[in-house]
């Protein structure tokens, strides 16, 4: 079959590479992909923005396209799948009316709160002045000491970066009017959410849902902030780990029966049955409970690139399950090794960067002895549980780089994007996916390059403890 991945960065990249393992798949389309998604295999890039809902789906008629797969948020919660849904394309992810677990967090917040599925205590506001109120009345506070940080968010997509954490009173009203006067975010921050803030480890967790029946996905963890050590602004996403320890069985058990189960349940009986992507931003609090810090209506980027360097099952046919609703008559396949993944960054970014810079060092492959073969699977899947199409490829590359934002210019692949490339690694433990990934990076060079070296700190201070 065709399969037509809509987007143009690191997620799309990791998710057309994966599709084309398919045995099913005869070609990947991705719209409008980027110089990486261009070089690979039984992948080509189609000059159609993803915003063109008109020509993307006549793009998919004509050519006999059997599945789309949506990447980025925007197109999600603009209602593209309404739009092929009018025409019997078969789209892979949530409705205008679903996606809006990530297009609002106030409707988000009192979905949650309608149906008792745990998160911050919060307040939203569209006027600056009660704002300030609610902020210095130690409201926003709830349980934490003075002083202790206020969390700040806009209403609408941010691109990931809508979230401020104030250290006080004064700062977290500095961030409130920003957003609110539109001079952060636009009409995204015309409504603002204010939050507590929760002590805790944060984790991802991402389900294939069908809109009844959730099967997750492999635990993951990211690094928001720009700098070592979790400092520094919030980011997009500078890296990502799978699996994260912190998700042990009990929180795993709890995470599905207190978040996972209640949000499928509640938007089906709001009459906004979920199908796609389902992530559950979370915190993991000291005692194993968990709170819900946001949700999205897509994979997570970059914690899609270390699952799908990890997933050994057949993603287009489970997001066929997904849309014909059998998804509880499957189950996923994971390499038990553990991936990780840096973003290499433009300086100056998540604030003013420049573009255009050479990029060299793609074409080099890493050192002797890094490409070892995929480790043995605990189990294959049982006759007819994928259709009998297993992934193309047996072996995984034990290092990849997944393009983010690149452009090409006169044969020349330059940076685009403040997020400019993601270096991957395979290793036994997150230790040695750490030190493959970062060896990867190394062989890469622009001009003012960036990034985090510490990402995976948490899992390695577990597994040292």
């Amino acid at each position: 079959m065709k399969v037509l991945v809509i987007g143009s960065g690191g997620r799309e990249h990791a998710l057309a590479w994966k599709v084309a393992e398919s045995r099913a798949v005869e070609t990947v389309f991705v719209a409008p992909g980027n110089p990486g998604t261009a070089r690979e295999q039984n992948v080509k890039n189609i000059t159609i923005a993803e915003d063109d809902f008109e020509s993307l789906a006549a793009f998919a008629e004509g050519e006999g396209v059997e599945l789309t797969i949506v990447g980025p948020e925007a197109p999600l919660v603009a209602g593209i799948r309404d739009f092929f849904d009018a025409r019997n394309l078969k789209c892979f992810g949530p409705s205008k009316a679903a996606a809006q677990l990530e297009g609002s967090k106030a409707f988000t917040k009192a979905f949650m709160a309608r149906h008792d599925i745990p998160t911050a205590g919060w307040a939203e506001f569209t006027d600056a002045d009660e704002a300030e109120q609610h902020i210095r009345s130690g409201a926003a506070r709830q349980h934490n000491e003075p002083g202790v940080p206020i969390v700040v968010k806009a209403d609408g997509l941010a691109a990931g970066k809508g979230v401020v954490l104030a250290e006080d009173a004064d700062s977290a009203v500095a961030a409130a009017r920003d957003m609110l006067s539109g001079s952060s975010f636009g009409d995204a921050g015309r409504r603002i959410v204010v939050e507590e803030f929760l002590r805790g480890e944060e984790a991802s967790f991402i389900c294939l849902c069908d809109g009844k029946t959730a099967l997750p996905l492999a635990s993951s963890q990211d690094h928001k902030a720009r700098d070592d050590g979790d400092r520094g602004p919030n980011t997009g996403g500078m890296g990502a780990y799978s699996p994260a320890p912190v998700i042990t069985n009990a929180v795993h058990d709890r995470i599905m029966a207190e978040v996972i189960r209640p949000t499928l349940a509640g938007m089906a009986a709001e009459g906004a049955p979920y199908q796609g992507f389902l992530y559950a931003g979370l915190m993991v609090l000291p005692d194993g409970g968990v709170r819900v810090v946001e949700f999205n209506c897509r994979m997570g980027d970059p914690e899609a690139e270390p699952l799908l360097m990890r997933l050994c099952s057949d993603l287009p046919q489970l997001c066929l399950r997904a849309l014909d609703g059998t998804l509880h008559e499957a189950s996923v396949e994971w390499d038990p090794r553990a991936a990780l993944c840096v973003a290499l960054v433009a300086g100056g970014y998540p604030l003013a960067y420049d573009r255009g810079d050479p990029i060299s060092g793609l074409e080099e492959e890493p050192s002797a002895g890094e490409r070892e073969g995929l480790a043995p699977r605990k189990g294959e899947p049982s006759a007819g549980e994928h259709e009998g199409l297993a992934p193309r490829k047996k072996e995984l590359a034990n290092t990849r780089i997944f393009h983010a934002g690149t452009a090409e210019a006169d044969g020349q692949i330059v940076t685009a994007g403040g997020r400019v490339l993601y270096a991957v690694g395979v290793g036994d433990d997150v230790r040695e996916a750490q030190r493959r990934a970062y060896e990867r990076a190394a062989t890469v060079r622009f001009r003012a390059m960036a990034y985090r070296k510490d990402i995976g700190f948490r899992a390695i201070d577990r597994a040292n403890a």
